[in-house]
Order: structure tokens, then C-alpha cells, then sequence
């Protein structure tokens, strides 16, 4: 793809995927097309070819090449697919004064007060009580109405939003008593609304992705904190499976390509489907048992591995420089970032950052270092904890934003782009 073609494909995986559920049903799509094959975890699996798993709202892809071997490493890039929202509480239908109102409660850290007079939806996953799930997006329903500033004269003065008496959308008009906004969703996705045992469902934008600026080189959209790095690993994933670049070999043999994208890494990867559970490693032991490993074979195949976790990363903000390290100033268009932290809240060493140069080069890929001004400490991502939990040398990199965890978020065209061609030259194993 160009970098043209790359930004209208992200911007329409990113409409597809509302919430994580879709993202990882968007992201098994492509890979059926691509001639993946979705396995059942329940089931015994093939030992080479093209797979993937989605357990909830995750997806693990990986690409087993007939070279491989029980030592053979994993070459794994990270991503999530959640981002900061609202989600859908029990007992969904409130309201008062005539207004219709949904119960939410607050997911992750968003920006609020950029959710506001915003057209939302609702979207994620209805389960039955006999365990069928069903995908949901409503597309134009809810909006969260800021008050007029004719009421608040101060507003402009520092605008102070509580979480349980301020963000409470409205989705139309009656008595709470007499509607219900569980059996509108059940109506959208065509199920009976008797039937719905449970249901995660998250409010997201609905305004489609938007390329602009001088010259048509900015990005907005909601979810690119985590959406841009699973497009560019699906995007990379395929295309080092198609052309069997896979099967090339680095100069420690060959490598068995993974895409990790996680749930939950937006409230902290506790869960089966984050990156503190057991999802990825359940993977990696499969994988490794099929080829015949031992315990001791497996070790070494991770000692063999390297883990790039691919999260969004901040860009210098033009108007609080300030909050940005005095010295390193990423931009947006720049090329994708290599996060450091002295405090492991990012997992990259010198032996990892040395990794990445040489696969930059190898794409022919830009990339810029992010570290934090000492005063403003940074988040983290899946990275410590992947590192953590399966002592997998680990590195964070991720494409530069304005606007993060904002409900509509702002990039370079270039650096999805730059991002997938070297999770490309990463998969097919070159470096």
C-alpha cells in the first residue's frame, strides 16, 4: 500500500471496529481472506500454516513456516484493541425530566470533556443465555449535552466535569419506566431481548475518519490509541505471509511471526484476554508443543523471541512544550517512536532499541525516541508486562499523536504507514 492507500484502509478499519469485540472480529475477517484459519481453543490444532484465535476481545495471529523447528523463536509485535470510553452499565435505561439517559460508568482515563455534543453510538457484544454472541453497533443514538455557557459563566474558566452527575447521555425522549434501551439493542442486532443473559457494550464516535491540513497531511479519528498499531499488524502480518516472506531467515534461523492484540490494556491488562493473563502464553505453549518442544526446548525458543509492543505515543504539543522533555520533540510525520523510560514504565533496553535501528533501516522507515519531561511521569502499555510475565525481551515503540485517550485523536498520514512496514520487515524475520 501507499501511504494514501494505508490511511483510507485505517480509516475504515477504524469505523469497523467500535469496540474490541468488532476490532477483533474486523481484524479475523481480513485474516480469513488472506487464507488464515480461525482455530477453536477447545479443539486440536495443525501444526503449520496460517492461524488465528480470538478469545473475547483479543486476536492472536501467527504464521507457522515449515522450517520451524521446537527451538524455533517467536518474532511477536503487541497491540490492544480497547481504548478509553464508556461502557454500558446493569439497568441501562434512566433518565428524568423527560429525557431518556443511559447508565455508563467510566472506562480508562478519556479526555470527558472531548466526548461532548459529540453524535455517539453504542456498540460491543450481546451474549444469550446460551452462550451465543451477537455483534452490535446502533450508529447514531446517544450525545452527552455540555451546558450552555449562558449557565455557566465560568465554564471557559476551568471546566469541571463529574464523572456520575455530568456524564449521563441522552438517547431521546419519554419515561424511563415505559422504555428500554436493552431491548433497542436487542432490536438492532435482531435478537429476542429475553434472551440476553449479559452484554459488554461500549459508547464510541461515530464521525468516519478524517484526512486534512495544508497538505493532506493529518489524520483524525477516534481509536487510534490502540487502532493504528493492530491495522498495521494485520496489514504487516498478511503481507509477510502472502509473498512467503516468512520463510526467509534472520541470522538466528527462522522466526514464527505472532500479532498479540489485546483487551483491557486501557484499565490494565487484568483479564483472559489482557496482557496479564494467560492468552498469549497459551498460545506460544501450543504452538511450541505441536512442533514437539520440551519444557526446555520452549525456553529456548523464548530466549530466541523479541516482543515489540506497538501503543500510541505523544507528538510535542505546540502549545504546552513545556510538558515535553526539553531535548526530544517528536512530530507528527516523523516516524513511529521508540518509548523509553528509565522506570521500565516502558520495556525498551539498549539491546532492544539497537533491535529497532536495524529493522528502520532494513524498511527504509524513519522512527523517532520518546522519553518524558522528568516532571510529568509517563503511562505505561503491555510491554513491562509481557516482558514480565514470559521474560521475552521487550521494546515499546508507537506512532506519535496529538489528542491522546481524546474521543477523536490526531496523526500523521506517514507514521501508520512507516509503522506497518516495519512490522512487515519484522514479521518476515530479514534482521
Amino acid at each position: 500500500m501507499t501511504i494514501g492507500e494505508h490511511i483510507l484502509d485505517l480509516r475504515d478499519f477504524i469505523a469497523a471496529s467500535p469496540s474490541s469485540f468488532h476490532a477483533a472480529h474486523e481484524s479475523g475477517r481480513r485474516l480469513a481472506l488472506a487464507g488464515f484459519t480461525q482455530l477453536a481453543e477447545v479443539e486440536a490444532w495443525p501444526t503449520h500454516g496460517k492461524f488465528f484465535v480470538i478469545r473475547d476481545g483479543a486476536i492472536i495471529a501467527w504464521v507457522v513456516p515449515e522450517t520451524a523447528t521446537a527451538t524455533t523463536g517467536f518474532n511477536i509485535l503487541g497491540a490492544h484493541t480497547d481504548s478509553p470510553s464508556f461502557k454500558l452499565k446493569p439497568k441501562p435505561t434512566t433518565g428524568r425530566f423527560g429525557w431518556l439517559q443511559a447508565g455508563v460508568e467510566v472506562y480508562g482515563g478519556p479526555l470527558l470533556n472531548s466526548w461532548l455534543d459529540r453524535e455517539l453510538q453504542l456498540a460491543g457484544r450481546l451474549v444469550d443465555v446460551d452462550g451465543t454472541e451477537t455483534l452490535v453497533a446502533t450508529g447514531p443514538l446517544l450525545r452527552f449535552p455540555q451546558l450552555a455557557i449562558h449557565l455557566d459563566r465560568s465554564a471557559n474558566d476551568g471546566l469541571k466535569l463529574d464523572r456520575q452527575g455530568h456524564m449521563n447521555p441522552i438517547w431521546g425522549q419519554g419515561n424511563p419506566a415505559n422504555e428500554d434501551l436493552l431491548g433497542l439493542l436487542a432490536g438492532k442486532a435482531g435478537v429476542q431481548a429475553e434472551n440476553i443473559g449479559g452484554y459488554d457494550i461500549m459508547v464510541a464516535d461515530t464521525a468516519p475518519g478524517q484526512v486534512f491540513g495544508a497538505d493532506n497531511e493529518f489524520f483524525a479519528s477516534g481509536r487510534m490509541d490502540n487502532l493504528t498499531s493492530v491495522h498495521a499488524g494485520v496489514v504487516a502480518l498478511i503481507a509477510a505471509a502472502s509473498d512467503g516472506a516468512n520463510h526467509k531467515e534472520g541470522a538466528q534461523g527462522p522466526k514464527i511471526p505472532v500479532l498479540a492484540a489485546f483487551d483491557h490494556e486501557e484499565i490494565g491488562s487484568g483479564s483472559r484476554s489482557g496482557a496479564c493473563g494467560p492468552i498469549l502464553e497459551d498460545i506460544l505453549v501450543r504452538v511450541s508443543d505441536s512442533l514437539g518442544a520440551s519444557a526446555s526446548d520452549r525456553r529456548r525458543a523464548f530466549a530466541n523471541s523479541l516482543c515489540i509492543s506497538a501503543d500510541a505515543g505523544h507528538a510535542v504539543h505546540p502549545n504546552y512544550s513545556e510538558r515535553h522533555d526539553p531535548a526530544n520533540h517528536p512530530v507528527l510525520n516523523g516516524g513511529p517512536l521508540l518509548k523509553i523510560n528509565a522506570n521500565q514504565r516502558y520495556a525498551t533496553d539498549a539491546v532492544g532499541a539497537a533491535v529497532w535501528a536495524k529493522l528502520c533501516a532494513a524498511a527504509g522507515a524513519p522512527y523517532q525516541e520518546f522519553v518524558s519531561n522528568n516532571d510529568v511521569p509517563c503511562g505505561s502499555t503491555i510491554g513491562p508486562l509481557t516482558a514480565t510475565r514470559l521474560g521475552i525481551r521487550t521494546l515499546d515503540v508507537g506512532t506519535p499523536l496529538l489528542s491522546m485517550h481524546s474521543a477523536r485523536e490526531l496523526c500523521g498520514v506517514a507514521d501508520p504507514h512507516h509503522l506497518a512496514r516495519i512490522a512487515e520487515t519484522f514479521f518476515s524475520a530479514v534482521v
